[in-house]
């Protein structure tokens, strides 16, 4: 049934992110009757995966971002308010925004996952991270940066701190932005930066658990490690960051090494984004909501999560909780939406059961791993197909065009298209 957000008289749900998981769910719910309001503190959905591309210089931002009033423009029972969201107040079933209150018959937190720092301060405020457009942006620019500060340098620890790069964790976009680094090595140092030697850029991978890619079998984990390794990358496993000097640029590991760099790379954990207001009681492990097998948050009438927020161990084959990607989001999303749908007929709902589709993470030209459905790929074939899910999950006709093109460019002239320092980043003191 048709209705117009603005006359209908239908239950209100209140969705907070537009990221995989928001987005799925609004799919499933246009033209239904139910309102829905979406709030974001952005305008626009931000494909993650390709993140690290941004960073490297091989797409531009507008690349991998599409405006959520695009996507919402043609529902006409769903708006969307750019907000940012400070306190949810169950009892009154209100959220409490910078732009104002916002009641609410359903609501749903899809606010998804922040860097973990696991408690190092130091590393917190001094690391960069890959969590959104604005981290890409300013982690292209540091690297630019750097090379630019190479040139100038006339002392060897200087120029050693400056080319040193440490990208901390081993899961996929760890992998994959140490990949992307070792190419900027191989490929734009030596165009753009001809009086930089560059054997003097290094590039680690710092992981703590026994070998990269944990999630992945260990055939495609070993693969990825040889990859990395042939492109020049140093990985260090079963390995821990201890401590940062950022005087003297000393990056300390549990082994007892010490790398002077100016550059790190923080990808080794996330945590959930919970919001002020929903209890104490609810949170439990990785800071994420114990939600039931309907995404339900334990305890609250009408309030679900799903998504990296969300933490259900009524799955058989998840007992301790569902990996945070962007699988597990979208499927929440599509079966809640479903299931709002039943809440509000007085049908019963539908618990929720993870399909594990595979995992993908690719390393360099023509080095990627890929696994699906049992089936184990490794190198070209891999990477062709890294290269094809990603275009086709891509939102909107133009970003695949532009993605596209991108990769064509980059993949002729061995060159990065986007070397340019739009917004130079400061360092924090």
């Amino acid at each position: 049934m048709k209705a117009d957000y603005h006359s209908m008289k239908a239950p209100h749900l209140i969705i907070i992110g537009g990221g995989f998981a928001g987005l799925e769910l609004i799919k499933q719910l246009r033209n239904k009757f139910i309102k829905v309001t979406v709030l974001d503190k952005n305008n626009f959905f931000n494909f993650q995966p390709l993140m690290y591309q941004v960073a490297s210089g091989g797409l531009g931002p507008d690349a991998i971002a599409y405006p959520l009033r695009k996507i919402i423009a043609p529902m006409p029972n769903i708006a969307f308010r750019m907000a940012e969201v400070l306190r949810i107040e169950t009892e009154t079933q209100t959220v409490e925004t910078n732009i104002g209150n916002f009641a609410y018959d359903y609501l749903c937190i899809a606010t998804g996952a922040q860097t973990n720092f696991f408690g190092n301060a130091a590393l917190e405020k001094y690391s960069m991270q890959l969590k959104s457009i604005p981290d890409a942006l300013d982690l292209r620019s540091d690297i630019l940066q750097e090379f630019e500060k190479a040139l100038n340098e006339s002392q060897g620890s200087q120029i050693e701190r400056a080319l040193n790069f440490v990208v901390v964790g081993g899961g996929p976009t760890g992998v994959e932005t140490a990949g992307a680094l070792a190419e900027m090595k191989k490929n734009v140092l030596p165009a753009d930066y001809k009086e930089i030697d560059a054997q003097k850029m290094q590039v680690h991978l710092i992981e703590a658990a026994p070998r990269v890619l944990a999630a992945m079998s260990e055939i495609s984990s070993a693969k990825a490690k040889q990859f990395l390794e042939k492109l020049g990358v140093h990985v260090q496993v079963n390995t821990a960051v201890q401590q940062y000097n950022p005087e003297t640029g000393d990056l300390s590991l549990s082994n007892g090494q010490v790398i002077k760099t100016d550059t790190i790379i923080w990808s080794a954990g996330v945590k959930g984004k919970t919001i002020a207001g929903i209890p104490d009681t609810s949170v439990t492990k990785g800071n994420r909501y114990q939600v039931n097998e309907y995404n339900q948050i334990e305890g609250i009438n009408n309030v679900f999560a799903i998504g990296d927020i969300a933490y259900m161990t009524t799955d058989k084959a998840y007992p301790n909780g569902h990996p945070m990607v962007a699988t597990v989001a979208q499927q929440q999303g599509v079966l809640l939406g479903k299931n709002l749908l039943k809440l509000i007929n007085n049908q019963p709902m539908k618990p929720f059961t993870y399909l594990n589709l595979g995992s993908m993470a690719t390393v360099g030209r023509h080095k990627a791993v890929f696994e699906i459905f049992g089936v184990k790929m490794q190198g070209y074939i891999a990477w062709l197909g890294w290269m094809f899910l990603h275009l086709m999950l891509l939102v909107g006709f133009r970003n695949r065009i532009v993605v596209l093109l991108n990769w064509v460019w980059n993949y002729i002239s061995y060159q990065r298209a986007i070397r340019i320092i739009t917004r130079p980043f400061i360092p924090k003191q």
